[in-house]
């Protein structure tokens, strides 16, 4: 699951990269969103059923999938070529837009079910992650907003901002992704015999 969501989102740091769409074009560039969206809805729907119960964090990871299933759709349909102003807006804006709100309310509730308990250091490392992933949720909203084509003339509210901020959001899962794997393993050396833990 964190190797997945780790692809997923390097797949969108790199993609945002300034430059990277000239050098490869728009298409491959549209391809790798769309194949970093599905890493991220796989991820989402292993960890949605490993949560357990029907509490906060269920719910979180509920929410989160459904964003990656809209950034699916999202991507997906920024694949295609030839769509007007009001065409993008309406098939490829709306459900990144969407996508983003679903990601914010469930990064909202991962952050809230454990910024107050960091008595240990598996605490302190979920507070970690969680802050780490709330504000990549953050940069990926702003990305959404300065991605809105204006319908009278067609350009983009800000491509520096949309750009930039995905790639930022992008980095942000990457990092709460690694350090997720980090926390796996060390809960795994607390939890082995420590004849097991002396011969890695």
């Amino acid at each position: 699951m964190g190797v997945l969501f780790a692809m997923g989102a390097a797949c969108f740091a790199v993609a945002a990269v300034p430059g990277v769409v000239t050098v490869v074009g728009s298409g491959p560039d549209a391809v790798v969103y769309f194949v970093g969206s599905v890493f991220f809805t796989t991820a989402a729907a292993i960890q949605w059923r490993l949560t357990e119960g029907r509490g906060a964090l269920w719910w979180g990871s509920a929410i989160q999938f459904v964003g990656t299933i809209l950034f699916n759709v999202n991507t997906f349909r920024a694949m295609q070529s030839g769509l007007d102003a009001h065409e993008y807006d309406r098939l490829v804006w709306t459900p990144d837009v969407l996508g983003c709100i679903c990601f914010l309310v469930s990064g909202w509730i991962a952050f809230a079910a454990v910024r107050s308990a960091r008595a240990t250091p598996a605490e302190e490392r979920q507070w970690r992650i969680a802050a780490v992933n709330l504000a990549g949720c953050v940069a990926f909203a702003v990305a959404a907003i300065g991605g809105y084509v204006v319908p009278r003339n067609g350009d983009t509210l800000s491509l520096a901002a949309a750009n930039g901020f995905t790639c930022l959001g992008g980095l942000c899962f990457l990092v709460g992704a690694v350090l997720g794997l980090a926390a796996d393993a060390a809960e795994q050396d607390a939890a082995a015999p420590a004849d097991v833990v002396a011969e890695r």
